[in-house]
């Protein structure tokens, strides 16, 4: 069974400095109050993982959690670039970053493999592209039956998967619904997980296009009700749009992003006080 306990002990118990941490969601379900908490706690030289980083590696990256990305796009979705990801590429500011660059269909494969606990995945990518020619994990590989070149990526097995996810029962199985990216693969192919939730409840309910990650899959669940914002959870929250819009400007400078992050995130316990104190500014 899953311990339901603290964002903040999870963060403490199962993150560690030198970790490689998948932090997925597509669109929605994107786990900014977890992303606070390893911010808040310092956590150090981690290599992190996504398929599409967004704002929440942006503020990682910049605050010098980060020592290597692993992604297949990047960037703030409906609005441009990544300032933080950019400095730390173009200026090693807060320090340098390594990156290792793959196509959404290799990462994803990639997750596929680390749930199944095989090295590698195989695919049909990257023929007539130049992107082997910058990661060298992209490798070609003979059919031993047809002779055919194929494409072979090591698989992925991170030391902590976390997501966010609308429902838990008490005994920790997790309910997913909507739209649905590589938060399941993930979560089976990591060592330890982390689940923070809109809502606890007697028992979860299948329903269509939904997800259900057992009890034993996951390490610890938190109860963080609106832990996605700006992303949304379907049923529980709408897309924060303004906000996407607002972090542009806030994250060019790099004393405006220290600024901010000072304010809203190290100078707040808990991502509901992140949330309050930015509903005050917004309508102060």
């Amino acid at each position: 069974m899953a311990d339901i306990i603290p964002l903040s002990s999870a963060i403490a118990d199962l993150v560690h400095d030198g970790d490689i941490v998948a932090m997925e969601g597509f669109t929605h379900l994107i786990p900014h109050a977890a992303g606070h908490e390893i911010i808040r706690q310092g956590k150090k030289n981690l290599t992190l993982v996504r398929m599409t980083p967004d704002l929440i590696y942006d503020q990682l990256i910049g605050m010098g959690c980060a020592r290597k990305l692993i992604f297949s796009w990047g960037g703030n979705p409906g609005v441009g670039s990544l300032h933080r990801f950019r400095d730390a590429i173009e200026n090693a500011w807060p320090q340098a970053l390594e990156i290792e660059e793959h196509s959404h269909a290799d990462m994803a494969c990639a997750y596929d493999a680390g749930a199944a606990g095989l090295p590698m995945a195989i695919l049909r990518a990257h023929r007539g592209t130049d992107l082997p020619k910058f990661n060298p994990t992209i490798r070609e590989i003979v059919c031993p039956f047809t002779g055919e070149i194929l494409v072979a990526v090591p698989s992925l097995r991170p030391d902590v998967a976390v997501i966010h996810a609308q429902q838990s029962d008490r005994r920790g199985n997790v309910l997913i619904w909507g739209i649905s990216g590589v938060q399941k693969e993930a979560v089976l192919a990591a060592k330890r997980a982390i689940v923070t939730v809109e809502e606890i409840v007697d028992s979860v309910a299948p329903r269509a296009n939904s997800v259900i990650l057992p009890h034993w899959t996951v390490s610890a669940v938190c109860h963080e009700p609106g832990g996605a914002f700006p992303s949304y959870a379907l049923g529980y929250s709408t897309r924060g749009n303004d906000f996407y819009r607002k972090w542009d400007a806030i994250a060019r400078d790099r004393e405006s992003f220290a600024s901010w992050m000072q304010r809203y995130v190290l100078d707040v316990k808990t991502f509901a006080e992140h949330r309050a104190l930015l509903t005050r500014s917004a309508h102060g």
